[in-house]
């Protein structure tokens, strides 16, 4: 939302892009804001629940770990009729293990020592701080609808920036306000540099947030992922011609890379076995086969066993370590043991490459504690940005309006900036959509007071 204190004779192009840019940061700001926010708590993950949980992830020693059939029954002894979804390796010596539990809609995780095979005790896992913030984070907490408008959010940032960049371009202008802030001018001369001087240092990093966050997106994300995340048949060994995708066996507390969800689910073959909404046979291969089997496979420490959900499911191991190259995901034949599909980050197409590094920066986890650092920047930026916007805004409205700038007709060169944006619609539909709505809103709000004239 920029707020020129120009002068009132502004070109009619101007005053178009900030008008758009206007309503945008008004529909967008609040999002924005909970995404900083909760982004910052996500950030700092791993020392938050050091802090938090350190009697559950951590152990005395790193002794001889007990098989893990003796840890799962210790944890199925305290927990008898629940349903084992996963179970977790130790990332390092002297973590613990842990198993996702389900009993009903309720999902918690149990930890365990895997030296003695107790049970340190158990977290929820859709009501604790870092659930929380990454559901807020990804849905608002409404689900599907939520998701939608974080998607659109995210689309009309990258309006935002572009229109915003136009605004901030200098024309002439001295330094002062257009790369450094004028910390001791009036309040609305202050809020306006401090809004577009942090916006213009901070673009490039803003862009990338913004574009890295799309993937996760329900709408536009899965479809793109669709497109980009295929692999040769020669990885599958039994590549099945109609099954559920991987992302299917995400849900609170587990999550499989981005780049193998849309890809089939194989099934398991086993002569008696083929109901795929029966329960797993008696004859199934137990977690310390399945774990051989991972260290036959050279799978790095850390990774995940998702637990087969049918007669003919498959255990799906998966590991996504802070450098992306190191990502890989196995789907196992619960009977046999026959690695029915391997996929490594050197599978991946270019695409899927430049996504899964992205989300690990947009994360902070690609080189450490500096990443850290880089997006916790990004995510001041864009409250600060955000926040500033709003009180511009607050500042010039008139009592009792919205107080859009002022339309001053359609000259061909806003037809051309309108083209612009009718083009990112096409590439994002959700984009077009609200386009349309904010074009019939708009025209609305621009003839209401000639209307209230009119009924006066």
């Amino acid at each position: 939302m920029s707020s020129s204190l120009r002068s009132p004779q502004l070109p009619p192009f101007y005053t178009q892009v900030w008008r758009w840019h206007f309503y945008a940061g008004l529909l967008v700001a609040p999002i924005m804001v909970v995404l900083a926010i909760t982004g910052l708590i996500y950030l700092y993950k791993p020392q938050l629940d050091a802090l938090m949980y350190r009697e559950l992830l951590f152990v005395a020693s790193p002794a001889p770990t007990q098989p893990l059939t003796t840890q799962l029954a210790s944890v199925q002894r305290s927990w008898p009729t629940a349903r084992v979804l996963q179970y977790q390796s130790p990332a390092e010596a002297g973590q613990s293990s842990s198993f996702l539990l389900a009993d009903g809609e309720a999902r918690w995780r149990a930890f365990v020592d895997p030296a003695s095979a107790s049970v340190l005790g158990s977290r929820d896992e859709i009501w604790n701080l870092q659930a929380v913030a990454k559901d807020i984070h990804g849905t608002l907490l409404i689900g599907q609808t939520g998701d939608l408008l974080i998607e659109l959010a995210c689309c009309w940032g990258l309006i935002l920036l572009l229109s915003g960049l136009y605004l901030w371009w200098p024309r002439g202008r001295a330094w002062a306000g257009v790369l450094y802030p004028r910390l001791f001018a009036a309040k609305r001369l202050f809020w306006r540099d401090l809004h577009a001087v942090t916006a213009v240092w901070t673009s490039l990093l803003l862009l990338f947030m913004l574009l890295s966050g799309l993937p996760w997106t329900g709408f536009w994300g899965e479809r793109f992922a669709d497109i980009w995340s295929r692999y040769p048949t020669g990885l599958w060994s039994n590549t099945p011609s109609s099954s559920p995708p991987v992302r299917s066996l995400n849900g609170a507390g587990q999550q499989l890379p981005w780049a193998v969800q849309p890809t089939p689910l194989p099934h398991s073959s086993h002569h008696g076995h083929a109901a795929a909404d029966s329960a797993p046979a008696a004859d199934q291969l137990d977690l310390d086969a399945i774990a051989a089997i991972a260290r036959a496979q050279d799978m790095p420490a850390g990774y995940s066993i998702s637990l087969p959900r049918s007669a003919s499911g498959v255990y799906t191991l998966s590991v996504s370590p802070n450098d992306p190259r190191g990502e890989r995901t196995l789907h196992i034949d619960q009977y046999s043991g026959q690695v029915l599909a391997a996929i490594g980050f050197a599978d991946y197409a270019l695409v899927p490459k430049l996504v899964t590094t992205g989300i690990a920066l947009h994360e902070g986890r690609l080189f450490g504690w500096a990443n850290q650092l880089l997006m916790t920047l990004a995510c001041l930026a864009v409250l600060l940005v955000s926040l500033s916007g709003v009180i511009m805004w607050w500042q010039r409205r008139p009592r009792g309006r919205v107080g859009a700038p002022r339309s001053k007709g359609a000259p061909a060169i806003w037809k051309a900036g309108l083209l612009i944006v009718l083009s990112m619609g096409l590439l994002f539909p959700l984009v077009l959509a609200s386009l349309l709505l904010i074009v019939l809103l708009d025209q609305l709000l621009q003839r209401l007071p000639a209307l209230r004239r009119r009924l006066s």
